[in-house]
């Protein structure tokens, strides 16, 4: 489990009082594609994050924040900047995995999954936290202050409008969160951590695109749009209308369906390692990747990755094509080369090279 946000243990949720009320995951209406992208990241957060791109008002930071929420209290290490593991040693910093080496007893703690959002004019040693030189050099110790990414280890950390974001910070974000750690150096002085989280990225594609090769990154890529069925549109302001009328009631109401999808979270972080993908399914995947003339092999890698976190959500322990059908364009939207002359969505031409390599029909 070394590389789960949540762990397997069966944690209830209850309506806590003294806590400021988070609008129930299970009560959020539409968003399917949103929803599944942060679900899959929740059971394998190594496929790579989410980069959410939609209009403004359909709920993009209300899901984040309800999932978020949603998970089960970790295991952490009491007193710790960086939500230490009590046993994992990729998740713990090396002052931790020092003092257990030498057989200190350790207080162990439990605390909700940290969310951390990162606000768009952040610097780097407010991202990534700095080192006190002058303490270093006078007392000789380490004195590190830590930063966001200390604070979103074994968690989920939330960049809205990433697109308007420097991209320098953008590139260290990906770094660690692909390599599970952060390093900061100054002066000869160098410190690390583990940086292990869930990397969610919102905006609106009216402000500006990422780079290609910074959209490429992120491991998967949902798009949302504002709702136009107007019943559903009822549907959605009733819902907030009760939450913010009586938040308490309103959750009460959902604690069930709440316990429920938290259990299937943990069972299926608990299956993932046993799921298999046929080797006939992986070349087929290949393919498509090939066909779709994607760079690199990000995308063969995500898509595998979340097709397996689909089908540990799902109870079983076989990928299905169906299984790679719902998660392939979520995983390669992104990556393919604009074409400023091509009219065909991206989404509809990762389907439709699907169906040709499956040899399904068209839809």
């Amino acid at each position: 489990m070394s590389s789960t946000v949540v762990t397997p243990k069966d944690t209830q949720t209850t309506v806590n009082l003294s806590r400021r009320p988070v609008f129930p995951f299970t009560a959020i209406v539409g968003q399917e594609e949103m929803k599944l992208a942060l679900i899959l990241n929740t059971i394998d957060p190594k496929i790579g994050g989410v980069m959410i791109m939609g209009d403004r008002g359909t709920g993009k930071s209300t899901t984040i924040r309800a999932l978020a929420d949603l998970l089960p209290e970790i295991e952490v290490i009491a007193d710790d900047p960086f939500n230490s593991h009590p046993t994992d040693a990729e998740l713990m910093s090396d002052n931790v995995r020092e003092r257990l080496s030498q057989h200190q007893d350790i207080p162990v703690s439990r605390k909700k999954v940290p969310m951390v959002d990162l606000p768009l004019g952040a610097t780097e040693d407010r991202v990534c936290g700095t080192i006190d030189i002058e303490k270093a050099l006078s007392e000789g110790v380490k004195a590190f202050e830590p930063g966001l990414l200390a604070k979103a280890n074994r968690g989920i950390l939330y960049v809205d409008e990433v697109n308007l974001l420097d991209d320098h910070l953008v590139d260290v974000l990906l770094d660690s969160a692909a390599s599970g750690w952060n390093t900061v150096e100054r002066e000869g002085i160098s410190i690390r951590h583990p940086a292990r989280f869930v990397l969610v990225g919102s905006g609106n594609p009216e402000e500006g695109e990422l780079r290609p090769q910074l959209l490429d990154r992120f491991g998967m890529h949902a798009e949302i749009r504002t709702v136009k069925e107007p019943n559903l549109r009822v549907k959605i302001v009733e819902e907030r209308t009760s939450f913010d009328q009586n938040p308490q009631t309103f959750l009460e109401t959902h604690i069930n369906d709440q316990n429920q999808l938290q259990n299937k979270l943990v069972e299926a972080q608990t299956l993932l390692p046993s799921v298999q993908i046929d080797h006939d399914l992986r070349v087929k995947i290949s393919q498509i990747c090939s066909e779709l003339d994607v760079d690199g092999l990000r995308g063969d890698i995500v898509s595998n990755r979340a097709a397996k976190a689909l089908a540990a959500f799902e109870g079983r322990t076989e990928v299905t094509v169906d299984d790679i059908q719902r998660v392939i364009t979520l995983c390669l939207r992104h990556r393919l080369r604009k074409d400023p002359l091509e009219t065909i969505d991206s989404g509809f031409k990762v389907q439709k090279v699907f169906r040709q390599v499956f040899g399904l029909p068209d839809a």
